[in-house]
């Protein structure tokens, strides 16, 4: 029970099973700990993030640091983290903007370029481990609704 404007309401909350949130989340911790073990299985230290930025930086290159982040979906405060252990990594070059002293362009170097290219096939093959239990239509169909819930939130901002 509850009281909302003086009147008492008695509210029934949902189970968290049906709460799209919290299945995101635990989504979201699965694919994290399916990406990690298998990156560690593999022989690589990197994140699902620093991937994102690699993979980004490939199609994109010269990208600033906010590009970046916009691009992946991350925070603007924390990408400068990522940039800098890709780059300490020697997987990324990091270059004054020419007309913007304040920005650094963004691109992979040789090494990132072929790091980048051994991963590839690695995350490719633990995409099917992410959501073990949904045969290949249903995961069609489970992107697809992300895909468009994604595009909704995104254009309603």
């Amino acid at each position: 029970m509850h009281t909302f404007n003086g009147t008492t309401v008695m509210s029934i909350a949902p189970s968290l099973s049906l709460m799209p949130g919290h299945l995101i989340r635990r989504l979201n911790q699965q694919s994290a700990a399916v990406f990690q073990e298998r990156m560690k299985e593999a022989g690589y230290d990197v994140t699902s993030v620093q991937f994102a930025a690699l993979d980004t930086l490939e199609k994109h290159p010269e990208l600033d640091q906010a590009g970046l982040a916009k691009r992946i979906g991350y925070d603007r405060a924390t990408i400068g983290g990522v940039v800098k252990r890709l780059e300490g990594k020697g997987l990324v070059r990091r270059a004054p903007d020419p007309d913007d002293r304040r920005a650094f362009r963004l691109a992979l170097s040789a090494d990132g370029t072929t790091f980048l290219a051994r991963l590839r096939p690695v995350v490719i093959a633990l995409q099917e481990e992410i959501l073990p239990g949904l045969t290949s239509e249903e995961r069609a169909v489970l992107l697809e609704l992300m895909k468009k819930a994604l595009v909704g939130k995104e254009s309603a901002s």
